[in-house]
Formats: structure tokens, C-alpha cells, sequence
């Protein structure tokens, strides 16, 4: 086997989720060709991982580029594809490469389909997609090293966000908390005012620091709440970090917290990979679909006495019941107990 693609192309989670595949390949391949298909957006994750020969961006949907990359793939006769994400552009150009082995991710469709629509519930156990994607080498003695999820930060990405993060003085903060309050889809998100009154209480309860994490579009969103915080506490305790970082820098950053509290979103599984105490909050999702932090300490925080819980796998814009009691019925004295039971575990 000298020469294996992987196929994950999007979003953030999943490609993180990924890494442990990647180290795997390399172990068990020293010597072959790895190569890594993904859109550019999210090349930063992979760039730097040093088990990949080289990574292959999908730039655009433009069907003239998903067809010069298809006879790109089949000129260079892969021996393994392993396709991680299954979606129809990645089934596209794995049909049409003349690779000699090819194994697709099993992401349990229809117990999640019967899990989601009438709530029966047939995962024997919870599965992280970790080893979903394990799974797909596994005749070709590819096999989980333990050693959890990785992201690859180059030395001069350390070097800029140590000397940005020097004018914080965290060393003067007892706690150093991440928050990352925001989600692609609504029925992910807890409250913003329910951050707003959590990070006012972290912040006088242990002496904490507040590092506000989000992407460029909820650069508002999570400015907002770290100002809404500071004018609770009087001081700048909370700043926010959305939209100022890409994606290196904001794992970089989370380096310097003790513990990150997160929905169910991309900034967990980064948080995991930099081995990060995690304080998920599950709204619409549930664990059986096999995204939760992975290998590391965390603790999902979530309301597991509806009838209606999960709704969707990947969240959506509004609660199908319009009550949204998964995430009403998740208080801030929850969230912070758990919080102070991992503080007091340092």
C-alpha cells in the first residue's frame, strides 16, 4: 500500500475527529504517500500534521474543479481511499479514481434516522466517530494508538499568540475559563444571557479570567456577551477573541485555559485536542451520534428527561416543539457546579 487518500472535507469537528485515522496510517504505512482531501477553508487543521505527505484543497463547488480533480485522483492510482465523509461530491470522486481498495464511514443512518423520528433508540453503546473512522481501516491493520485527537500548531503560530496573550496577565487570574457560546444552528446554543450570568459568576467565584471564543460571523454574538459580562463585574474580566483568530491561533489560545465550556460545536472537539477540561452543553443532540469530547477530561452537560430529545443530529434553526426545553432546563447553578467540581480536580 504506498499510496492512501482521505476524505473528510468539512467542518471543523469532524476533520478533528479525524486525526487519530491520520497518526494511525502513518504507523501502520511508515514509508507510503498519505494524502488528505478537505476544503480550503479548513486546510489549517491538517497543513501542519506531520503523518500527511500533502493535502489536496476542494476550493469551490464549481463542477469544472470536481472534475479536474477527479482525473487528478485517478492519475495517481491510489491504493487505499478512505472516505470519511460520504457526502456526494466525495462519493463522485472516489467512483471514479480506480483506487484498489476503497472503505466508506458507516454513520449509522438508520439508527440515527429511527433514534431521531421515533425516539427508538438501538445504539447499543456510545460510539465516538473517532472510532467510526478507525473503523474503515481496520482491514488494512490500521488500529487506534490511544493517544486521542491532535491539531498541529507551527512554532511561530505559538511564538505570536504567546506575546498577544501577554498583555492579559493571566498569571494574575486564579482560573483561566474558555467560552465558546455560540453554534452553527440554533437548537445547539444555550442562552446568551445564561453565559452572560455564568461568566459573571465564574469570574467572582474563582478569581477567573474569561476568553470568549467564535467565528467571524459571531464576532457580534460573542462581543456582546463578554461586554455584558464586564459590565456585571465592573472591569474587562471577559474578552473576546471571535472573528480576531484563525483556526491555529484560536487552538493556540485555548492553551492557556484551565477548563473550556462549550455547546456542541467545532471549538469542543479543538479543546479536546489540546487536551483541554471540557464542559459541553447538549441541546438537540445527543452522545449515540458519536460527537462529544473525545479523550479528554469533560463532562456533558444536558436534559435527558425528554420525549422529544434528539430532534436532529446536526441542530436546526428553531425547536420542532417550540418550547425548547433542552436547553431551558439547563440552569446556570448546573453548569457551574460542574464547572467548580473540575476546578477543584486541578
Amino acid at each position: 500500500m504506498k499510496k492512501i487518500l482521505i476524505i473528510r472535507l468539512s467542518s471543523i469537528g469532524d476533520i478533528v475527529l479525524a486525526s487519530p485515522l491520520i497518526r494511525a496510517v502513518r504507523k501502520a504505512y511508515p514509508l507510503a504517500q498519505i494524502d488528505f482531501l478537505i476544503k480550503s477553508e479548513y486546510t489549517d487543521l491538517v497543513r501542519f500534521n506531520p503523518n500527511l505527505s500533502s493535502i489536496i484543497e476542494l476550493k469551490s463547488n464549481d463542477k469544472e474543479e470536481l472534475k479536474t480533480l477527479k482525473r487528478t485522483l485517478r492519475r495517481t492510482r491510489y491504493d487505499i481511499i478512505l472516505d470519511l465523509h460520504n457526502s456526494l461530491r466525495s462519493r463522485y470522486l472516489r467512483w471514479f479514481s480506480g483506487a484498489k481498495h476503497i472503505k466508506v464511514v458507516n454513520k449509522r443512518i438508520i439508527k440515527r434516522f429511527l433514534l431521531i423520528s421515533f425516539k427508538w433508540n438501538f445504539y447499543r453503546t456510545v460510539i465516538s466517530v473517532v472510532d467510526r473512522y478507525l473503523e474503515t481501516g481496520k482491514r488494512f491493520a490500521i488500529q487506534n494508538d490511544g493517544q486521542g485527537l491532535e491539531v498541529t500548531i507551527p512554532n511561530d503560530t505559538i511564538l505570536t499568540v504567546k506575546a498577544m496573550m501577554e498583555k492579559y496577565q493571566l498569571e494574575r487570574y486564579d482560573l483561566v475559563v474558555g467560552i465558546a457560546p455560540s453554534a452553527r444552528h440554533y437548537t445547539k446554543r444555550w442562552f446568551p444571557e445564561r453565559y452572560v450570568e455564568l461568566g459573571t459568576q465564574v469570574a467572582r467565584k474563582f478569581n477567573a479570567k474569561l476568553l470568549i471564543f467564535g467565528s467571524k460571523f459571531e464576532q457580534d454574538y460573542c462581543g456582546d456577551i463578554a461586554q455584558m459580562i464586564n459590565a456585571n463585574l465592573g472591569s474587562t474580566t471577559a474578552e473576546s477573541f471571535a472573528g480576531k483568530l484563525n483556526l491555529l491561533e484560536t487552538a493556540a489560545v485555548l492553551d492557556s485555559c484551565s477548563i473550556v465550556v462549550t455547546n456542541d460545536s467545532g471549538i469542543m472537539h479543538l479543546a479536546a485536542a489540546r487536551k483541554k477540561k471540557n464542559v459541553a452543553i447538549f441541546g438537540s443532540t445527543v452522545k449515540e451520534f458519536g460527537f462529544f469530547p473525545f479523550g479528554t477530561q469533560s463532562a456533558v452537560v444536558e436534559n435527558e428527561n425528554l420525549s422529544c430529545r434528539p430532534c436532529s443530529h446536526i441542530g436546526s434553526d428553531r425547536c420542532p416543539k417550540n418550547h425548547f426545553k433542552c436547553m431551558k432546563d439547563i440552569h446556570v447553578e448546573t453548569v457551574l457546579s460542574t464547572i467548580q467540581k473540575m476546578a477543584e480536580e486541578r
